[in-house]
């Protein structure tokens, strides 16, 4: 790291994104990040208090990439709740698959951290069925969709997609059929939705 340059979480952040990559979730260390920005394990420290801290801080910055390009999806008026659910599912199913292709070793890494950090888990699922929820009530409310409570509708769509996006699956992903199986189950949702 340059003298001039100023240490900020977000370049700790990117620099152990690095360190993951390079050595993976059980050999990666807070000294390894440090070495890799040219400062010492207690400028890291400074922003992270413990190794916990900064590998939570990483797993949920990985899966808030996610939800913010999601949110989006979810957030625009301008096309029906089923276009929007449709391009939801497919832009979830599309973000997952790529991170598990793209860059394997990384995804096994955020896969690792994401078993050791249940709480951001927990969090980023909520955020997602919330996205969901939304979409599931403008369908109600504009008569496309019927649900007696979207939040429950919204989660049991999350939960039958699972296959999709939840990283158990990954391995499945790139198979023949995955594409197939995939329209199938989001038009079956949708026509159980469809008031």
């Amino acid at each position: 790291m340059a003298a001039t340059e100023t240490l900020t979480a977000e370049r700790i952040l990117e620099a152990t994104e690095e360190v993951l990559r390079r050595h993976g979730p059980a050999k990666a260390t807070v000294v390894d990040v440090a070495r890799a920005l040219g400062v010492s394990h207690g400028s890291v420290y400074r922003h992270f208090r413990t190794k916990a801290a900064l590998r939570e801080a990483v797993t949920k910055r990985w899966l808030d990439r996610t939800s913010e390009a999601l949110d989006g999806i979810a957030g625009d008026a301008s096309r029906d709740a089923e276009t929007r659910l449709r391009d939801w599912l497919a832009a979830l199913f599309t973000a997952k698959r790529r991170k598990a292709g793209d860059d394997p070793e990384l995804f096994a890494t955020y896969s690792v951290l994401a078993g050791e950090q249940v709480g951001a888990v927990a969090e980023h699922i909520d955020e997602l069925t919330e996205q969901l929820t939304r979409i599931v009530a403008d369908g109600v409310a504009s008569g496309l969709f019927r649900s007696d409570d979207p939040g429950v509708s919204a989660r049991a769509v999350f939960q039958a997609t699972g296959r999709f996006h939840d990283p158990v699956h990954a391995g499945e992903w790139d198979t023949p059929e995955a594409d197939a199986d995939f329209e199938a189950a989001v038009s079956l949702l949708l026509r159980g939705l469809r008031a």
